[in-house]
């Protein structure tokens, strides 16, 4: 409608009343627009700034954690051959010097149970009660006119809440309900009918020795032994023997056996020192970035002096070898941390595990996270306090997104107003207008009148 007026303003004037209402409108709203604008692309900045702190930060606490967690400043396990068994170090990553010898003589397995085939899955099988017992434990089953089929005892049995699974295979000619049980002798199970069941139910019991369901394989635990020691588990694998070590059976080794040992590289302890360094002085250019893009923001200040302190602070409880300064790490002007790599060298070959020990500390009685935090936690927590839930960037990011929100809410009033002032000067302008159409209209009405007279006179 606006437009419609303008385009008809101008008529009476002789003037392009129409454009003046539009180059009056521009000149009052595009200086207040591109200062919002301004102020929006700022604030977009800052928040892409805060955006990569936090996501560096994020990623550098999650990657030395799985460093550490792997054995990267600890060592890595060695096995003299990988087909029978795998080791992955766990737990808090520490791995101390292991020389072990393990022998598998047995692997740990699931019970299976398998029955008849049937032409039709969804055949009628019987009614009644069913009692499933699973390593002491008892889980009632019916089967009625609702499931009374090879799938409906299968749907039954998985609804059980046990951990016996049921499946039916078909071969595109008939069907059979097959029965698997977890790992481990405790996992073994049975399947019985109760007192009144249909005779066909019978077809899918077994009482631990036989029945209508055969048995494909019994339930055992893995039998192995460590260093001359027997061990025997439910499943295969083992991480509670070797401190620090998951083993992971994979085959009997017969008269074989499988040493176990620990590859405690200087060589990779200091490259992953290398990359710490490279990782954190990216990171401390992004903060720095930051800093400068929030207008020195006190988020970003006390993320920036945690950081700044870090390689300067107390770690463990070693009296000689306590922070990252003893291994030859040290903090120049602008934030970043710079390396002697001869001074590591010399910590390496003299005392490596207290190296290891800055990094991912080990945990007893009198090293705890408080007297032996350790990089790998410390950097955890400033991550925590930085991106919890009420954190030091969370709340920046709150601050920030009400801010863009206030900057659209002025946008917003903004344009109203201008809109508003821009039809006052269409109203303003198209009663000048008619005015002046009037004006005219008078004067030549006048003009005509006097030529009369004139004419009349002579």
């Amino acid at each position: 409608m606006l437009n419609s007026i303008a385009n008809s303003l101008g008529i009476g004037a002789g003037l392009d009343t129409g454009q003046i209402v539009l180059d009056l409108a521009a000149a009052s709203r595009e200086p207040k627009i591109r200062h919002l604008d301004t102020l929006v692309e700022a604030n977009q900045a800052r928040i892409s700034a805060v955006g990569q702190v936090r996501s560096s930060l994020e990623n550098f606490a999650e990657s030395l954690g799985s460093v550490a967690g792997e054995g990267g400043f600890s060592g890595k396990p060695t096995v003299s051959d990988e087909t029978f068994l795998s080791a992955t170090v766990t737990g808090s990553g520490i791995l101390g010097e292991v020389t072990s010898e393990i022998e598998i003589s047995q692997l740990a397995r699931s019970q299976t149970l398998f029955s008849s085939s049937v032409a039709d899955e969804a055949a009628a099988i019987g009614q009644g009660d069913l009692t499933l017992s699973v390593g002491g434990t008892d889980y009632a089953l019916t089967i009625d006119a609702t499931n009374d089929s090879l799938t409906g005892l299968a749907d039954a049995i998985n609804a059980s809440g046990s951990t016996v699974t049921a499946n039916i295979v078909n071969d595109g000619s008939s069907a059979r309900l097959v029965l698997k049980g977890a790992t481990g002798e405790d996992a073994a199970f049975t399947l019985t009918s109760d007192l009144g069941a249909d005779p066909g139910l019978a077809n899918f019991t077994f009482d631990g020795t036989s029945g209508g369901l055969s048995l494909g394989q019994a339930a055992q635990n893995s039998l192995f032994t460590i260093d001359g020691i027997d061990y025997s588990r439910a499943e295969n694998e083992a991480s509670d023997i070797l401190p620090g070590l998951s083993l992971n059976f994979k085959k009997i080794t017969g008269n074989e056996s499988v040493s176990i040992g620990r590859d405690a590289s200087s060589d990779t302890i200091r490259q992953n020192v290398d990359d710490f360094i490279a990782a954190f002085n990216t990171l401390r250019g992004q903060v720095s970035d930051a800093l400068t893009a929030t207008r020195g923001d006190f988020s970003m200040r006390r993320l920036d002096q945690q950081l700044s302190v870090l390689a300067g602070q107390s770690v463990t409880s070693d009296l000689a070898i306590n922070s990252l300064t003893d291994i030859g790490v040290s903090t120049n002007r602008d934030g970043t941390l710079s390396l002697d790599s001869a001074k590591l060298g010399e910590v390496l070959e003299s005392n490596p595990d207290a190296v290891i020990a800055l990094f991912n500390p080990p945990r007893d009685s009198t090293r705890t996270e408080t007297t032996d935090p350790g990089i790998t936690l410390i950097l955890q927590n400033i991550e925590d306090g930085a991106t919890s839930e009420d954190g030091l960037l969370t709340a920046l990011d709150s601050r920030l997104d009400k801010e863009a929100s206030a900057l659209t809410d002025d946008r917003e009033r903004v344009e109203d107003r201008e809109a508003a002032y821009q039809a006052r000067l269409q109203r303003q302008f198209g009663n000048l207008d008619a005015r002046l159409a009037s004006f005219q209209a008078t004067q030549s009405y006048l003009e005509q009148q006097i030529r009369v007279w004139q004419g009349g006179d002579s």
